[in-house]
């Protein structure tokens, strides 16, 4: 595994040749949410509807450049509230798919959220303190092909974005 920064996790993301990028979440709150999730939980729409606009901006954008996104969230029932602000504030529109985590025990996933592509998996480690710890890269053909069957697992098992009742 190779550390890599923030900015280069976006350059191989998005670099070319331009393809598909899914994302495996696996935690139930995210620290780099906590503005957003305080906005929701204060009833601060004006900044909610920001933050979901810009998000969905980035997603749409890079899109249009060739680069799909879907995503598997794996959530604890019951929901933490955390994860109510997720599905209520959930784009219709996003290939997402909500997979409780009681239907993933036999299934071998990642220990850590990861960005897959083809060619490549990149892990986001947080630490004890939900803080981001480190940036990990992987272009092991092994390791590759794992997070890509983990992924294609858990999406089969997910139940669609807007069908999801938590």
């Amino acid at each position: 595994m190779e550390l890599i920064s923030a900015s280069r996790r976006l350059e191989l993301l998005f670099g070319q040749p331009a393809q598909e990028v899914r994302k495996l979440e696996l935690r139930d709150f995210y620290e780099v949410d906590r503005p957003l999730f305080e906005a929701w939980r204060s009833g601060d729409r004006a900044t909610v509807d920001e933050t979901m606009r810009g998000h969905r901006a980035f997603l749409t954008g890079k899109a249009a450049l060739g680069f799909p996104y879907r995503r598997v969230r794996v959530v604890s029932e019951p929901l933490s509230e955390y994860q109510r602000m997720a599905v209520e504030l959930a784009d219709p529109e996003e290939r997402l798919r909500w997979l409780p985590r009681a239907l993933v025990s036999s299934v071998p996933l990642p220990g850590n959220d990861c960005l897959i592509r083809d060619d490549l998996v990149i892990f986001n480690l947080m630490g004890g303190d939900n803080q981001q710890a480190e940036i990990q890269l992987s272009t092991d053909p092994d390791v590759v092909g794992f997070c890509n069957e983990a992924f294609d697992r858990a999406w089969s098992l997910g139940v669609p974005n807007g069908k999801y009742k938590s």
